[in-house]
């Protein structure tokens, strides 16, 4: 079969058939018996990387505050098959309700190698227009949140080495104007991945970040909501500006951050991976 591109084909799709998590994958991450908690699990990047990793064996526990779309998206990872699938109501920017989430996910499934700190929105605005109460909100949600939920979950990776992914995004090395706060907040993260990985080497704990670009996610659907446009055509849009002409999969991203957590991946830590399509000008 011939993938050639046609100059009359939709160049806003890959020309070539990629898998999505309705499908096995052909490699075995070896992830059979393995716990992970998912943080912004019940749509996006959390849910396809619940649905990644379950795929192949793992346990997990996938964390968010809306429970009818936790609960929802918890059935339905459940009716695919593969390792166990656990819903927990949680906000990330509570201390207590992180801590109770670790706790209960090593006395449901008996331990924890994975932590996925995959909760966040986007927050786009020029300096000027940001005020503190903003600044606070953002930097507690896609900072504070993944230092939390790293600080609980520690005691337990620290027992066989286990791995810590950061969903962060490309702004955070290459901010641009009007990206604040968000570009300062994942470029915290970025380096708190740095400064993470250097600190639990010694534990055998490797931490990586995913820096993602525009991907295809409930809260894209909302904003095409917001501003009256059809899906199709708002990512249609927004994939012009990317190098290879359209918007990502949500898969696509869990893809990395499942072979991250694997033991494939055994020897990088510390690493930051653009997923985005080659919209960032930076390595």
């Amino acid at each position: 079969m011939s993938y050639r591109r046609d100059v009359t084909e939709d160049v806003s799709q890959p020309p070539w058939p990629f898998r999505t998590c309705q499908g096995p994958s052909t490699m075995d991450l070896k992830l059979s018996g393995k716990v992970a908690i998912v943080t912004g699990g019940s749509e996006g990047i959390g849910y396809a990387t619940a649905a990644r990793l379950s795929e192949h064996g793992a346990d997990v526990v996938i964390a968010a505050r809306r429970p009818d779309l936790l609960r929802a998206a918890a059935e339905r990872l459940s009716a695919a098959g593969g390792g166990r699938v656990v819903p927990f109501v949680a906000d990330v920017c509570r201390r207590e309700d992180i801590e109770l989430l670790v706790a209960s996910a090593v006395a449901q499934l008996g331990r924890l190698d994975i932590l996925v700190n995959n909760a966040g929105t986007g927050r786009a605005a020029p300096f000027e227009h940001v005020d503190d109460e903003t600044w606070h909100a953002d930097l507690d949600l896609k900072l504070h949140a993944a230092i939390r939920a790293s600080r609980a979950a520690l005691p337990h990776l620290k027992v066989r080495g286990g791995r810590i992914v950061n969903v962060t995004t490309w702004g955070g090395k290459q901010p641009g104007a009007s990206s604040l706060p968000t570009s300062v907040s994942r470029a915290a993260g970025i380096a708190l991945t740095k400064a993470l990985s250097k600190d639990l080497a010694a534990h055998g704990i490797l931490v990586n970040t995913v820096c993602v670009g525009v991907i295809k996610s409930g809260q894209q659907a909302r904003r095409a909501e917001q501003l009256g446009r059809s899906l199709e055509d708002y990512y249609a849009e927004l994939g012009r500006s990317v190098p290879l002409g359209r918007v990502g999969e949500a898969e696509e991203v869990a893809n990395v951050i499942a072979f991250l957590a694997s033991a494939a991946a055994s020897y990088i830590t510390g690493a930051s991976i653009n997923v985005d399509g080659g919209s960032s000008g930076v390595v």
